[in-house]
């Protein structure tokens, strides 16, 4: 079976050695090892990982929460952070980053110094959750490309994560460079929403819903915003389904 490729961030030269030699020892694959969040951003474009463990607290401007999340805007890829921190402050900021497969112990952190069969664990559970959540988003997809209305999907703060055939040809934009993008950039400036409303109802400049397509064209439009929301009804994206008003 082949094994997972592992990005290891982590400032620590001592740390990070251990983790890789434990990791390799396992079977994993562990490519590189990075100490900035700079550097994190640029290896995760180039390697394309399966996973990325990633410590929190590092060198140079670029934090690991701010590196997920730059990573996350064009990438999906499960995040374990590693640290030593666990304020609340820091896991209220670590949650922004939307850990789809980022494992909790405590507060929310898999605290370091940390048992290696602790940590395999924890990379195998964040594995096999990541690729059923792939598996659910594939057919989710292929049902909403057959719908007859143009959807655009984001996450928690704004960026597309999904974009129908219809909603490219309204937009002019393509699936490729939608992706990753703020929602008010591919399509309009839109209030936050708790339950569904009409587009109507959640424009954040006065006027009907009318959208500036890629080629400069206004387009007027109808449709609805219904929010996505986790196990504890806090909203983690928006779903919009227009059409082309008649």
């Amino acid at each position: 079976m082949t094994r997972a490729t592992i990005l290891v961030v982590e400032d620590e030269r001592i740390t990070a050695e251990d983790i890789k030699a434990g990791l390799k020892f396992a079977g994993y694959k562990v490519p590189v090892i990075c100490s900035t969040g700079e550097d994190a951003v640029r290896q995760a474009a180039r390697l394309e990982p399966d996973l990325i463990l990633m410590d929190i607290k590092l060198k140079g401007e670029m934090d690991g929460i701010e590196a997920a999340a730059e990573i996350r805007k064009v990438q999906d890829i499960p995040v374990i952070y590693l640290t030593a921190y666990s304020d609340e402050k820091t896991v209220e900021r670590a949650k922004l980053t939307e850990p789809s497969g980022f494992l909790v112990k405590g507060q929310g952190m898999l605290s370091k110094p940390f048992e290696e069969r602790e940590l395999h664990a924890a990379i195998e559970i964040t594995l096999y959750r990541h690729q059923m959540e792939k598996e659910h988003d594939q057919i989710s997809a292929a049902m909403l490309q057959k719908t007859s209305e143009a959807v655009i999907a984001t996450n928690s703060t704004g960026q597309i994560r999904f974009i129908n055939a219809l909603a490219e040809n309204l937009t002019g934009w393509t699936k490729a460079e939608a992706l990753g993008k703020d929602l008010k950039e591919v399509f309009m400036p839109l209030k936050e929403v708790t339950s569904e409303c009409s587009l109507e109802e959640v424009l954040a400049s006065n006027g009907g819903p009318e959208l500036i397509s890629r080629s400069g064209a206004n387009v007027r439009v109808e449709g609805t915003i219904t929010p996505i929301k986790d196990y504890k009804n806090r909203v983690n994206g928006m779903v919009v389904a227009f059409n082309a008003k008649q």
